[in-house]
């Protein structure tokens, strides 16, 4: 199994690349940190990381010559698994509000919004407690009341709410996991989330949409 990891500037891929590879072990994956859309194309799994601006990161895809084609063609003509993670996983989303309206993959229906969580501090930033909304292959074994490690300001409202497979409460419903078909996305960061985070890896390498 190989697993290309995106590489497009807009993320820390060094912990990643270490959990992936990590849990990847077991599972037999070959982990390849990559900004070749051949290598995307070719690979048996998809990880999208992203740190920063929606804007910025969705720029910086754009910019890498022949990903966002390639990336399509994998994910939706080929029903390759998908994972993106932190503004990786807001990317799926229709479009974006932060800075400006910034088009988005529109793979799962949604918007990108400014988190309103009065007394509380944004960016939301820590350990927070899962809820789980609706069973789904890569949260087997992760149960309402586990932790995950979040770092952001802006959070992705689903369109449609079985797209919604896990929240956290800040100040009101945050978007945690999102998902539909072999695309999945995570508002946390699963290689900063310790035993919870590398076990929904593991689920991801074995996962079989």
């Amino acid at each position: 199994m190989r697993v290309a990891l995106i590489d497009y500037d807009s993320g820390n891929l060094h912990s990643a690349a270490k959990a992936f590879q990590l849990m990847g072990r077991d599972a037999g994956a070959e982990v390849i940190v990559t900004s070749d859309p051949d290598i995307a194309a070719r690979a048996d799994r998809i990880v999208l990381p992203g740190d920063g601006a929606f804007p910025a990161c969705r720029t910086a895809l754009g910019e890498v010559n022949g990903m966002a084609e390639a990336l399509c063609e994998a994910v939706l003509g080929r029903g390759i698994p998908f994972m993106g993670i932190c503004v990786g996983m807001q990317m799926l989303a229709t479009r974006g509000y932060e800075y400006r309206e910034t088009t988005g993959l529109d793979w799962i229906g949604g918007e990108v919004e400014a988190i309103n969580a009065p007394g509380l501090k944004v960016p939301h930033m820590g350990w927070n407690d899962l809820v789980i909304d609706r069973p789904h292959p890569i949260l087997e074994g992760i149960s309402t009341g586990d932790h995950a490690y979040f770092v952001h300001g802006w959070q992705f409202r689903v369109a449609e709410p079985r797209h919604l497979l896990a929240h956290v409460d800040y100040g009101g419903a945050v978007t945690a996991v999102v998902g539909r078909d072999n695309i999945v996305g995570t508002q946390f960061h699963p290689e900063k989330s310790q035993k919870i985070g590398l076990h929904l890896i593991a689920n991801f390498l074995r996962w079989a949409p």
